[in-house]
């Protein structure tokens, strides 16, 4: 178990301060005094740890790269495979990124740091697309053509992507509302299946239209 007071659990604890505030605020108006004492330590942890608020920033940025290759896997080209093997890892995808969105503790802090880093598109943002979204966007077209035959990098199929993706995002974004209207206390293991389900049943659907 990590101390909390070791200089790794103090970088780490400012990480956590910088998902959340980041994310809740706007990084100009987050103050180095309300980070170090969101993760219970000194101002000046800042600047050892990161060089300042802009390295925390970007540190902030990796761990998020760390965290969502832990759920969807590392962003690279797949192999040539079948039509219903790259269902199945769509398919698979889209399930490992229901269950991280709708149960992690983590997720809402990290969904949050990376729309409010869109909305800025900052540097952070550069390198979360160079490093992961790009490639990965890339792997799902690619997935996409091997199910349906249609050429990856069509316009079409990037957007169909990008559809995808979006109706997973949206059940952790519209939380609140998706609760409310589904008479759910909170979105647990059994509401995840329930959303993966449903957002793989429409995969399905859709690629067989495109078919």
């Amino acid at each position: 178990m990590q101390d909390d007071s070791s200089p790794a659990g103090t970088r780490a604890d400012l990480i956590a301060a910088g998902l959340h505030l980041f994310g809740r605020d706007v990084f100009a108006a987050t103050a180095t005094r309300a980070l170090a004492a969101q993760a219970g330590t000194n101002v000046a942890s800042i600047a050892y740890h990161f060089g300042g608020k802009e390295g925390l920033r970007l540190a902030c940025a990796e761990d998020v790269l760390r965290r969502i290759a832990m759920v969807a896997g590392p962003a690279m080209p797949p192999p040539q495979m079948p039509a219903d093997q790259a269902l199945a890892r769509l398919d698979a995808m889209l399930r490992a990124m229901v269950g991280f969105l709708t149960e992690a503790p983590q997720a809402a802090d990290i969904i949050g740091f990376i729309l409010r880093e869109m909305a800025e598109d900052g540097p952070a943002l550069a390198l979360l697309y160079e490093r992961f979204f790009l490639e990965k966007h890339r792997e799902i077209c690619l997935l996409i053509g091997m199910v349906t035959g249609a050429d990856p990098d069509l316009e079409d199929t990037r957007l169909l992507a990008f559809s995808l993706l979006g109706q997973a995002v949206y059940f952790r974004i519209g939380q609140p509302i998706i609760c409310r209207r589904m008479g759910w206390r909170q979105l647990g293991p059994a509401e995840g299946q329930a959303i993966a389900d449903r957002l793989c049943a429409n995969l399905h659907a859709i690629l067989r239209a495109e078919s």
